[in-house]
């Protein structure tokens, strides 16, 4: 399984050639794909304000997929890897912080070409 940040679905909907040839590579596989509640508003953002075919688009792909779950768990590992990251000098977005924290307390990789969220320590990261 392989937790989506919202990079990937924003470049496929766009048609970035990298995200396309990454998401054939996933569909041979047969991996499944996930969103965090954070990165599928992030990328509906988006949608709506291109409106049209790109929030047609962008939402049958945010329907289509499963949502990794947000709740007080994933709250606290927010908040301790918030203060982490802060005591480092390397804090990150709200947006990528709920994220990271999701993404890494449920033992998940995170697809990615966001370099920011890289520094996370412990969360397996891929980019495409």
């Amino acid at each position: 399984m392989v937790s989506l940040d919202s990079t990937f679905p924003i470049d496929w909907v766009a048609g970035n050639s990298r995200a396309i040839a990454k998401a054939r590579d996933l569909d041979r596989t047969g991996e499944t794909r996930y969103l965090t509640a954070p990165a599928a508003s992030e990328v509906l953002v988006g949608g709506y304000r291109l409106g049209g075919r790109f929030f047609e688009r962008t939402r049958m792909l945010v329907d289509g997929l499963q949502l990794l779950p947000f709740d007080r768990l994933s709250i606290h590992a927010a908040g301790r890897l918030g203060a982490e990251l802060v005591a480092r000098g390397t804090p990150i977005g709200q947006a990528d912080l709920f994220i990271a924290a999701i993404t890494l307390r449920l033992g998940e990789r995170l697809l990615t070409r966001d370099r920011d969220i890289g520094g996370v320590p412990g969360l397996s990261i891929e980019s495409y």
